[in-house]
């Protein structure tokens, strides 16, 4: 039986962001295609980095001091950041004021891939020594997939390993 490899599970059709893109387009772009995070592009189409969720509530906590503002939301609005107050329990939100604040600035610059006949047992392995969530897939140097902790839990599930 053939091994399993980073081409047998990644997702090919990756979304990735450039590095221009402020903090709160970055933000509703993982919100409106329901992801965590993305690989980061230069406009030359070269990934330069991984940007998360995680680096979007760190922009917006560095910045909550001087440049935020809360204001009342309904439930359709996209709520970056959200606090009930024991006042009146309402929800409010947090949003940076400063949309100078880009991609490039919050997104880490280390890359860390797999070729696409990687096993799946060293993908797994990079994936809990370097506590990552998602592993991009390269071939000659090209982004070509994503693979993340969901698709080796859904490896698990099926047992066809």
């Amino acid at each position: 039986m053939r091994p399993i490899v980073a081409s047998d599970l990644m997702t090919t059709d990756v979304l990735t962001v450039k590095t221009d893109m402020s903090v709160s387009e970055l933000a509703g772009f993982l919100s409106d295609h329901e992801i965590t995070g993305a690989p980061v592009e230069d406009d030359d189409g070269r990934v330069v980095g991984v940007v998360s969720v995680v680096d979007v509530a760190r922009a917006e906590s560095k910045e909550a001091d001087a440049h935020t503002a809360w204001e009342s939301v309904d439930a359709d609005s996209y709520i970056h950041d959200w606090d009930r107050t024991p006042a009146d329990g309402e929800i409010r939100v947090r949003h940076l004021r400063d949309d100078e604040v880009t991609v490039e600035d919050i997104m880490n610059p280390t890359v860390h891939s797999v070729e696409t006949e990687t096993r799946v047992q060293e993908i797994a392995r990079k994936m809990l020594n370097l506590r990552l969530h998602r592993l991009l897939v390269v071939e000659d140097g090209r982004l070509v997939g994503i693979l993340s902790t969901s698709d080796l839990i859904g490896l698990l599930i099926e047992g066809d390993f």
